[in-house]
């Protein structure tokens, strides 16, 4: 039985839910998102929570059970407060910029790395080595940052690179001198 699905989720003040058939969509201040539901689920509203209900007991079921109330409740959080991701620049000379909506990256190579923020993510630079990813939909958001990311992932001998905020590289040895 699925604990996370079965949780009601809460919609809080200034967020629309509205369920239309086999979707379902949330709007609230910062933007609207939409989702579509799998035929053996079951979306009801009922005194400002939504519920996600199953129809069958196969394991497929089970599993999507979960996600989609996971999904959803991410849906309502995002249009309400947000969601932003965080990223660090470490390196002699490494720096961030924006130029207009694109992002300017000075990372060590030979070229400024340039870098346009998908549809519905916003990106601001607090520092020169400070980026910040927001949006409304997490996967969005997420999928952006892990973009910025690999242009330069920390190596683990001197640490340079870009990382998230709170991300810990365990640095290695490197080689042992005679």
């Amino acid at each position: 039985m699925s604990r996370v699905g079965n949780k009601p989720i809460k919609i809080p003040d200034g967020v629309k839910v509205v369920v239309e058939g086999r979707s379902i969509s949330a709007s609230g201040s910062l933007g609207r998102l939409e989702l579509k539901i799998p035929l053996r689920l079951e979306v009801e509203m009922a005194e400002g929570t939504v519920l996600v209900r199953r129809n069958s007991e196969t394991k497929r079921v089970r599993s999507l059970h979960g996600l989609y109330a996971r999904l959803i409740n991410n849906m309502v959080v995002g249009v309400s407060r947000g969601f932003e991701k965080r990223l660090t620049l470490v390196g002699v000379g490494f720096r961030a910029q924006m130029e207009g909506k694109e992002l300017v990256l000075q990372i060590g190579f030979s070229h400024p790395v340039r870098f346009s923020p998908p549809e519905g993510v916003e990106i601001t630079v607090e520092t020169p080595q400070s980026i910040v990813v927001k949006g409304c939909d997490r996967q969005a958001v997420g999928e952006a940052a892990a973009k910025i990311r690999r242009f330069y992932p920390p190596e683990p001998y001197k640490g340079k690179g870009i990382r998230y905020r709170d991300e810990y590289v365990r640095k290695k040895a490197g080689k042992a001198v005679a």
